[in-house]
């Protein structure tokens, strides 16, 4: 996904259902609790929910743009991740700007429509022995957890894309799947500082301790300190960081390989296939160390696991090897269709800003002439 490969890509209309129909077919035979088809109420959801959380950030991103660029800037596409060499002079703060867009877009997107399945698989690894899983309110603490995976998704993105363009033109192009691995830690520390916290309260609030985000915050402070809201720190980190750093590196040099074979730029229902690919596979390979995640974080005043390396020992004693995949299932459906979503929705973004921005240039350039 990054090197000298200049290929036009299609015009396709903002965000057409295609990223998502392979994946939320209504002719799914899953059902709902309720008994409603899972893949038409989600197609739908996501169909209605993505068109105008795109438009509203990139009329955001225009509105800003137009203030902080008078001068004329020429055409070119956009990001590392379509070509390089093509990027010169290298725009920091554009590229930095228009990745906070396209990673916030595409974080809201997924987290709305995967919300439920999180829920389960939160619940999943809480449970200890033979506890029951609580089915209802799967979207408890959605409202909270978008307020800050807003950020958190905005940060990484804006942190990963320019950071990857610099660790591009200084690594050899052999070895550009570093330069993708590097960069992935990078955003995802930058983004941890705000991912934790709200991955803390989510997290409360989906094993059912706090009713409102608010009142979790307020809680959490009174009785844990501020420490309490980064819980879990350091297992955050532990399975953030490879995941975010592996996610991605697979990712790009998937789509790098598949561009080589196809020899052309690649649609919406292409990206979304390479990004479940990447999502599933490093979802499973990390699902131990979400466990722990898990677990510390949920734990509050309990104290039961003192640490990462109390926390693994206690449940291999108490629960056995198996307990550290639990929740696998779920994690790696949600992960892997999350991977589809919001790599689709990222590159549509993407392309949409780069198309947007080239029209602004091309018309001030005729309007100076």
């Amino acid at each position: 996904m990054h090197f000298a490969l200049s290929l036009p890509r299609p015009s396709r209309p903002l965000l057409s259902t295609s990223i998502l129909s392979p994946y939320f077919s209504s002719s799914s035979s899953a059902t709902d609790f309720d008994g409603t088809n899972i893949g038409s109420r989600w197609k739908q959801i996501s169909y209605n929910f993505t068109r105008p959380v795109i438009s509203l950030f990139v009329a955001f991103y225009l509105a800003c743009t137009s203030k902080l660029h008078d001068s004329v800037v020429v055409p070119q596409k956009l990001f590392a991740s379509v070509t390089m060499g093509e990027e010169k002079p290298f725009d920091f703060l554009r590229t930095l700007f228009e990745g906070v867009i396209a990673g916030g877009t595409a974080g809201v997107v997924v987290e709305t429509v995967l919300y439920p399945i999180d829920t389960i698989k939160t619940r999943l690894q809480a449970a200890r022995g033979g506890s029951k899983i609580e089915w209802k309110g799967l979207y408890s603490g959605l409202a909270g957890n978008i307020a800050g995976v807003l950020p958190a998704s905005a940060v990484f993105v804006g942190i990963y894309e320019p950071t990857k363009q610099k660790l591009l033109e200084i690594f050899p192009e052999k070895f550009s799947a570093v330069a993708h691995l590097t960069a992935g830690a990078i955003g995802g520390a930058a983004a941890s500082l705000i991912r934790v916290p709200t991955e803390v309260v989510k997290q409360r609030m989906q094993t059912g301790q706090f009713s409102s985000a608010p009142d979790a915050v307020r809680l959490i402070l009174a009785k844990e300190g501020f420490k309490g809201l980064y819980a879990g720190y350091s297992s955050f980190l532990l399975r953030d960081l490879p995941f975010d750093a592996i996610q991605f590196c697979l990712y790009e040099q998937l789509r790098i390989g598949y561009k080589i074979a196809a020899k052309r730029e690649l649609n919406d229902p292409e990206n979304a296939v390479i990004g479940a690919v990447a999502g599933a596979i490093t979802g499973a390979i990390t699902t131990p160390l979400d466990v722990m995640k898990t677990r510390l974080m949920v734990q509050g005043q309990a104290n039961q696991y003192n640490g990462l390396l109390s926390c693994a020992q206690t449940i291999l004693r108490e629960e056995g090897p198996a307990a550290f995949l639990k929740g696998v299932g779920p994690r790696v459906l949600w992960i892997g269709i999350g991977g589809s979503i919001f790599f689709g929705v990222l590159e549509r973004t993407k392309l949409l800003l780069s198309q947007r921005r080239s029209k602004r240039s091309i018309s001030e350039s005729s309007k100076e002439e």
